[in-house]
């Protein structure tokens, strides 16, 4: 799975774009001088590395913490993990680099959406990451804890 994301991740990065600037390039007569100063740019153009997405990375890197803990502390409980391997999450430094890893992914899926003009989406990726990791960390806080059957001496 985690193969896969950065396939994905990678393509989307460098692949996509590259196709997509290939196909929308058009060979176009130059304007006029008295045209260029009338063409001004969109609003909704921004500097990726603005003050709201550095605030939203910083809040997907704090959620992506959070996961990490609310899951140790539920394997700690006795509890099962759902969505990885208990071997995986069990080896610490191997869940913090997938933990990492979602956070970058998260980031570059962000690029893709700024450098292709969909800055609503740019925006909703890191707002989307970070309610859902944050449900799944107040989810596993919530469950009980596992207590072993009781055993019967004889």
């Amino acid at each position: 799975m985690l193969v896969l994301s950065l396939a994905l991740f990678f393509y989307f990065l460098f692949i996509s774009p590259l196709q997509t600037y290939a196909q929308e390039t058009t060979v176009s007569p130059t304007p006029k001088t008295d045209q260029i100063s009338t063409i001004a740019r969109p609003e909704t153009e921004h500097r990726f590395w603005d003050s709201t997405n550095i605030w939203l990375f910083s809040g997907v890197g704090a959620s992506r913490a959070l996961d990490y803990s609310s899951t140790l502390n539920m394997r700690r409980r006795g509890c099962q993990e759902i969505l990885l391997n208990n071997d995986v999450v069990d080896n610490h430094a191997a869940f913090a680099a997938i933990e990492a890893a979602g956070t970058a992914v998260s980031i570059g899926a962000a690029y893709v959406f700024h450098r292709t003009g969909h800055h609503k989406l740019e925006r909703w990726t890191s707002i989307i990451h970070i309610s859902a990791t944050t449900a799944g960390a107040v989810r596993n806080y919530s469950l009980k804890t596992a207590h072993p059957p009781p055993t019967t001496t004889p």
